[in-house]
């Protein structure tokens, strides 16, 4: 609890399911009114997780700071910059997050946005995945992404769903305007609801008899078209 007030920024927390205290009320007050990822699970989980006197509840410290959203495009319009966002829709895979991250980094995304709940832990193992983009990348962690979706409509930005059911192909939609594309996992996909929400639905070309890319490639191969078309 003394970290949370403290303002670190907190990866996930996991709390005994079967404890039911006023402390741990509190505590889990304080991870709903922060907006951190939590688990209940049982105690043996937390056993193996620490042999130290946890007390019903581990926490896991990322090594980044979060951004604010609004803050993130504000900043891009008041520097005269076409925003650009990456969201990243129930992506829990390291190892593809990672790469996502990296690729991001080298392409000028201003941040990756990604939901509370069904993400890949921002991690030092994360970091390592990023080849240490992670801590050079802005990343935003929003309740849902339906609310970022808005709230990045509002603020001007057209809303691409990439994914290979689209009947619109990446290289005859512009690229060049403020932008946030959505990626999702390789089993799920992007959700139905951010589906409709989103402006314009584009599918990579896929030649050969694989139906699609994995997603750390995709996302590669849609943000180095936005840079070929931006001219840089």
């Amino acid at each position: 609890m003394e970290t949370i007030l403290a303002g670190k920024t907190i990866d996930k927390v996991f709390v005994d399911r079967d404890v039911r205290n006023p402390l741990h009320r509190e505590l889990l007050s304080l991870v709903r009114q922060h907006k951190i990822p939590c688990s209940h699970v049982p105690a043996v989980k937390l056993n193996k997780l620490t042999t130290k006197n946890h007390q019903g509840a581990v926490a896991y410290v990322t090594p980044i700071a979060l951004a604010s959203l609004s803050h993130i495009v504000q900043a891009g319009y008041e520097r005269g910059q076409t925003p650009l966002l990456l969201l990243l829709d129930g992506i829990t895979d390291v190892g593809n997050f990672g790469a996502i991250v990296r690729t991001a980094a080298c392409t000028r995304v201003d941040a990756v946005v990604i939901p509370i709940q069904g993400s890949a832990s921002l991690s030092g193992e994360t970091m390592k995945a990023s080849a240490g983009a992670l801590a050079h990348l802005p990343i935003c962690r929003v309740g849902n992404l339906k609310e970022a979706i808005h709230e990045l409509q509002a603020s001007g930005l057209q809303v691409i769903a990439c994914h290979e059911k689209a009947t619109q192909s990446l290289y005859h939609t512009d690229l060049n305007r403020p932008l946030a594309i959505i990626l999702g996992s390789e089993d799920q996909g992007i959700s139905p609801q951010h589906l409709r929400l989103a402006d314009e639905n584009v599918h990579i070309p896929v030649l050969g008899p694989i139906a699609s890319l994995n997603v750390s490639v995709a996302a590669a191969v849609v943000l180095y078209e936005h840079v070929r078309q931006r001219k840089l």
